[in-house]
């Protein structure tokens, strides 16, 4: 059975792309639009899975929720390519950056998105919440500056995890030009030849 991702524009989703992509995988694309008022997603995704969240993997009859379970299971399906080094601390390494992206970093930059958007009401939380943002984005700054990519010296699923977050980093706390580690790793996955042909497959993407 073909691989579908159920992608919603301009969200986590894009990462599955990508990942299939880098592992040379054929799939095909279901593309969903968020609501324009509200930017959530349609109702449409609660008919593949009762959250009605993206990404979402239809694959052999089984319906695969979370980026790190698929990013996973697409590791497994591949055996093993893109997945945690032979070394031990480079594997807990890569192990560690499947949870931390959403389970760590991606919260307060969420909160950050959250407050922004409530006006003058969110001024009182702004400083906290971005000071909680910026203790991550130091930690990652000092990890890309030990290392080339997240596990170690070779490029692996723990980047195309921890891309999502960085990018919405770098658009919403303004990094460029201050935290050069970060923007050149980022850079360097926008020009892989993956990325962009994953860019062509979902449509546009306001953080790339």
């Amino acid at each position: 059975m073909a691989i579908i991702v159920h992608h919603l524009e301009n969200s986590r989703s894009q990462r599955i792309l990508w990942m299939l992509e880098e592992l040379d995988l054929p799939y095909e694309v279901k593309c969903y639009e968020r609501n324009p008022k509200t930017m959530l997603a349609p109702p449409e995704l609660k008919r593949i899975h009762p959250l009605g969240k993206s990404p979402l993997l239809e694959h052999d009859g089984r319906i695969i929720a979370e980026t790190a379970t698929i990013i996973w299971y697409l590791v497994a399906f591949s055996h093993g390519k893109l997945g945690p080094p032979d070394d031990t601390d480079a594997a807990l390494r890569w192990r560690y950056y499947l949870d931390y992206a959403e389970g760590s970093l991606m919260p307060p930059l969420l909160l950050s998105l959250v407050i922004g958007r409530m006006g003058p009401f969110g001024w009182p939380a702004k400083g906290f919440v971005t000071k909680m943002a910026m203790t991550h984005i130091d930690y990652v700054e000092g990890e890309l500056s030990r290392r080339p990519w997240f596990a170690g010296s070779e490029f692996s699923a723990a980047d195309v995890m921890m891309s999502f977050p960085l990018e919405a980093a770098r658009q919403r706390l303004k990094l460029d030009g201050r935290r050069p580690s970060i923007v050149e790793w980022l850079d360097r996955i926008h020009a892989r030849p993956a990325y962009q042909a994953a860019l062509e497959k979902g449509g546009p993407y306001a953080f790339a």
